[in-house]
């Protein structure tokens, strides 16, 4: 991978959608980990997120379906004892909360998270979800 390239993700979203935009320098990192972890790279049209063999830990050739995905999501919820039920929908909340407090446009979220309308993303928005500690603080007791 050339420095200063992007690299670009190619998204099948439902209903058929499809989308491209480039890549965090991060995540660029953390798939080429995961790819050579699990020892993909040769298969080139394979699925990149797969599901186990039972519970060998090895992968197989099959895509991970939607519900497989929430149940992964939910057992290392668990196992972080996070309680909160957080799934698919909580990372792309987070994602797109993170980009607007550091400055970024919701046109330009709506686009990222491939959005018909702005009013969409911003459902996502949780930017007034937070209690800050100086606001608590205004609390006279």
């Amino acid at each position: 991978m050339c420095k200063g390239a992007a690299t670009w993700a190619r998204l099948h979203e439902k209903g058929g959608k499809r989308h491209e935009m480039p890549c965090h320098h991060n995540l660029v990192e953390y798939l080429e980990a995961y790819i050579e972890g699990a020892a993909i790279a040769a298969d080139a049209k394979g699925y990149l997120f797969r599901t186990a063999r039972g519970r060998t830990s090895q992968l197989s050739d099959k895509p991970m379906a939607q519900h497989d995905v929430y149940r992964m999501i939910r057992r290392r919820a668990e196992d972080a004892s996070l309680r909160t039920k957080i799934g698919c929908h909580s990372f792309r909340a987070t994602g797109i909360t993170e980009y607007l407090r550091n400055g970024g446009k919701l046109e330009v979220a709506r686009q990222m998270a491939n959005h018909e309308s702005a009013r969409t993303t911003g459902l996502y928005d949780r930017r007034n979800d937070q209690v800050s500690l100086d606001e608590v603080e205004r609390i006279l007791i």
